[in-house]
C-alpha cells in the first residue's frame, strides 16, 4: 500500500501550498493556537474552488476539552450538514466525556450525519485513559482513521504505542501518526510503526504556514 501524507492547514495559503508541494490530503482547520477547529465556511468554498485533493474538515466548534454542551454538540451537527453540501470529502472530530472517555452515542450520532463521508477522530483519542481499548470503541462507531500520537506529547514519543496500536487497528482501521511529525524523523517513525498514512502541519518556523520544501521532503521520504 501506497504511504500517504495529510498536512494540516490552518489558512487557504497553507493549503495551497500543501496541494502544490504534493500532500495526498488536507485536514482543513481553523485557530492553529488552539490546536484546530471548525474552518469558516468563505474558507472551505474557496478552498474547493482552488484545490482537487482529498480535503477534510476539523468539526470542533472551540479550544479546550472535547466534551461539549448540547449547543456545541447541535452545531457541530448543523457544520456536517452544511459543509457536505460544500463537496468536501470527509470529516475530523472527536468527542470525549466528562471521564475523558469516547462519548459512544455523540461520536455515532455525528458520522451518521456525515455518512457517506469517511470521519477521522483526532487527538482526543491521546487523552483517553487507555488507548488500546479506545481503539476498539472507534472501530465500533465507524471511524475510518485514527490520528494519534500514540497518548505521548509527539510521535516520538509515542513511537512504542503506534507500533502497537498499527498491529492492533489491522485493516479495520487506519492508524494515522501525527504529532510533531517533520522530515527529520519520519523515516525513522515510519520504519518503527510501518503505519501508511502520515499528518503533519510542515511547519517550521515562525510564519505559521506550511512550508513547501519540508512537504516535499516528507512525501520523499515516504516514496
Amino acid at each position: 500500500m501506497k504511504r500517504q501524507l495529510e498536512i494540516a492547514c490552518f489558512d487557504l495559503t497553507s493549503a495551497l501550498i500543501a496541494h502544490e508541494a504534493g500532500a495526498d490530503r488536507i485536514e482543513l482547520c481553523a485557530d492553529l493556537q488552539e490546536g484546530g477547529t471548525t474552518p469558516a465556511w468563505e474558507l472551505v468554498m474557496e478552498a474547493r474552488e482552488r484545490i482537487d485533493i482529498p480535503l477534510y474538515l476539523m468539526i470542533r466548534p472551540r479550544g479546550g476539552d472535547f466534551n461539549y454542551s448540547e449547543d456545541e454538540f447541535e452545531q457541530m451537527k448543523n457544520d456536517i450538514v452544511t459543509f457536505k453540501r460544500l463537496g468536501v470529502h470527509g470529516f475530523v472530530f472527536g468527542v470525549l466525556t466528562e471521564s475523558q472517555e469516547i462519548d459512544l452515542e455523540r461520536n455515532k450520532d455525528l458520522i451518521h450525519f456525515a455518512y457517506p463521508l469517511p470521519c477521522t477522530f483526532h487527538r482526543a483519542f491521546d487523552r483517553t485513559k487507555d488507548i488500546y481499548k479506545t481503539l476498539e470503541i472507534l472501530i465500533d462507531c465507524g471511524f475510518q482513521t485514527v490520528l494519534t500520537s500514540g497518548g505521548a506529547a509527539n510521535v516520538i514519543e509515542g513511537m512504542s504505542a503506534l507500533k502497537k496500536l498499527v498491529a492492533q487497528a489491522g485493516d479495520r482501521i487506519c492508524i494515522m501518526p501525527g504529532g510533531g511529525l517533520r522530515s527529520l524523523n519520519i523515516a525513522q517513525l515510519q520504519m518503527e510503526t510501518q503505519a501508511h498514512f502520515y499528518h503533519s502541519s510542515a511547519i517550521v518556523d515562525n510564519t505559521m504556514i506550511a512550508n513547501a520544501a519540508e512537504v516535499k521532503a516528507i512525501k520523499r521520504l515516504l516514496d
